[in-house]
């Protein structure tokens, strides 16, 4: 096995040494896990020392139900104070996700959001407008510290308030811009409304993340704001974004696998999968001191690549997230991710990306699948047939059902200034299972 050399950039580490450096970290993980942890002394009770990263898929998984059933610090593996930080995911159901970090905790969020930033040039001369919201959520929180530790200058204007972050982005000319890619469609939009062509802005980058967004949505920012988009990854039960992002030959996201061992897995089975075979995100936190997770089922869609990449980096690559496993939906028999659909509708001339999807369950016990998109600016009402039409025949070939399409006037779909609601599931207030 390669040699860790001193100081050897991890980014760029050898396959070996890397492979080394995570299992001497997973066989600490563990140990500690074992005497910090009740709910994992007791997991962990019959397993061995680790000895090969082969034996990590012998290990048990955690879930966000395990960190709902010990909610809110009884996942904690060090003293109380010794907690810094407090994060929370929105909990749709209940109390939300809690995560603690300490400082040394802080430290390493900064540095790895700092890898994403610094993977996409952003450097001390940069001005960061960060839209992400501030709080609890770790998107705005995560993405100022991984800014001030590049060096640049952070604007924290957090969501909301749209006429005052034009404002700001024109004035403060800010370079890069952080969002979730919905908002970022909602600056454009108020960009265009108000007159204010790109060439007026000094935006030459941004990042991206914090819920599903494909290629045509990319498109869309890139040609609107002027600027090359970035996708971010991150989630706050792991650590908040920094957990991996592209690099300029945007060939997937590298993860910061000195940090957070990935696996992907069949979402039903568990069982391992090989590189570029679709299944779920499972990750493992090496070196979080205040909530370290063993085998987290993140539940999200993604294959790994392990081949290096064209900017010289080793450390294994993700795909964009395809999907949600819990946001599946299961109609007619069918199954069915927004994520098709919001691909289908954006390969239509005419058709925006601001979009709900309905599900309902009709009389006759059968499942009825509607969309409501708006009709891009520039398009009269007149052209809304054909839109519709051309949504309708694209979503049906992807998914083999019926499905109808509303082609409804500009902003008449609710614009959200963080994750952007796109499914109703009516079928859950009927008492119904999807």
């Amino acid at each position: 096995m390669d040699r860790i050399e001193p100081g050897e950039p991890p980014e760029t580490m050898r396959r070996g040494g890397l492979d080394e450096l995570q299992l001497a970290r997973l066989d600490a993980l563990v140990k500690r896990l074992r005497g910090a942890v009740p709910y994992y002394e007791e997991a962990l009770s019959a397993v061995p020392d680790i000895r090969s990263l082969s034996e990590l898929a012998a290990l048990p998984f955690t879930t966000k139900r395990t960190l709902r059933d010990h909610y809110p610090f009884g996942l904690l593996a060090v003293p109380q104070e010794r907690v810094v930080r407090v994060h929370a995911s929105s909990g749709t159901t209940g109390k939300p996700t809690v995560v603690a970090y300490t400082a040394a905790d802080m430290a390493l969020w900064g540095e790895v959001v700092a890898r994403v930033m610094a993977m996409a040039g952003v450097t001390s001369a940069d001005i960061v407008h960060n839209a992400f919201g501030y709080g609890l959520f770790t998107g705005g929180l995560g993405f100022g510290i991984g800014s001030e530790v590049v060096g640049a200058s952070t604007v924290p204007v957090s969501g909301g308030n749209t006429a005052r972050q034009i404002m700001l982005l024109e004035d403060f000319g800010a370079s890069v811009l952080c969002a979730t890619p919905s908002y970022a469609l909602v600056l454009a939009e108020a960009l265009a409304e108000a007159g204010i062509g790109v060439e007026r802005l000094a935006l030459r980058c941004g990042f991206f993340g914090a819920e599903p967004w494909g290629e045509s949505v990319r498109t869309e920012i890139e040609t609107k704001l002027g600027l090359r988009a970035f996708d971010s990854y991150g989630l706050s039960e792991i650590i908040g974004p920094g957990v991996a992002g592209e690099c300029e030959a945007s060939a997937g996201l590298h993860i910061a696998e000195d940090h957070f061992l990935p696996e992907v897995v069949d979402p039903d089975s568990g069982s391992p999968l090989g590189d570029g075979e679709e299944g779920e995100l499972v990750i493992t936190t090496l070196t979080k001191e205040a909530l370290p997770l063993l085998r987290y089922r993140t539940r999200d869609r993604v294959c790994l690549d392990h081949t290096r990449c064209a900017c010289g980096r080793t450390s294994v690559r993700m795909s964009k997230v395809l999907g949600r496993t819990d946001d599946m939906l299961i109609v007619r028999g069918v199954n069915v991710f927004p994520s098709q659909i919001e691909e289908a509708l954006l390969s239509v001339d005419g058709a925006s990306p601001h979009y709900v999807i309905y599900v309902d369950r009709l009389r006759d016990g059968l499942d009825s699948l509607e969309i409501a998109v708006e009709r891009a600016l520039g398009h009269d009402a007149s052209m809304a047939g054909t839109i519709a039409s051309g949504a309708k025949k694209r979503i049906e070939d992807i998914l083999g059902i019926r499905v109808s399409v509303d082609v409804v006037a500009p902003k008449q779909i609710a614009r959200s200034q963080g994750k952007a609601v796109r499914v109703v599931d009516r079928r859950k207030d009927e008492g119904g299972k999807n």
